[in-house]
């Protein structure tokens, strides 16, 4: 069940994760949302991955073909 939650953040903060969500094809509340998951989530194993790397674990697409995307930047690069 989602539910709605009012913050109050420094604008500079907010435009930069609006933008870096954008980036990433995210939702800012859906990268919120998994940060917030990592903070709280209990694990029964140490983790030596920080909870910001644990926060963008899924946010690339499944669908996502890396060799394509490096096939267009390659082929914008060189021509």
């Amino acid at each position: 069940m989602n539910t709605k939650l009012t913050l109050n953040l420094d604008k500079e903060v907010i435009e930069k994760a609006k933008a870096y969500a954008k980036n990433n094809q995210v939702s800012l509340s859906k990268l919120i949302e998994n940060y917030l998951h990592s903070l709280t989530k209990q694990s029964k194993k140490s983790s030596s991955v920080s909870p910001l790397v644990e926060s963008l674990t899924g946010i690339i697409p499944s669908h996502y073909d890396e060799k394509s995307d490096y096939r267009d930047y390659i082929d914008k690069k060189y021509r």
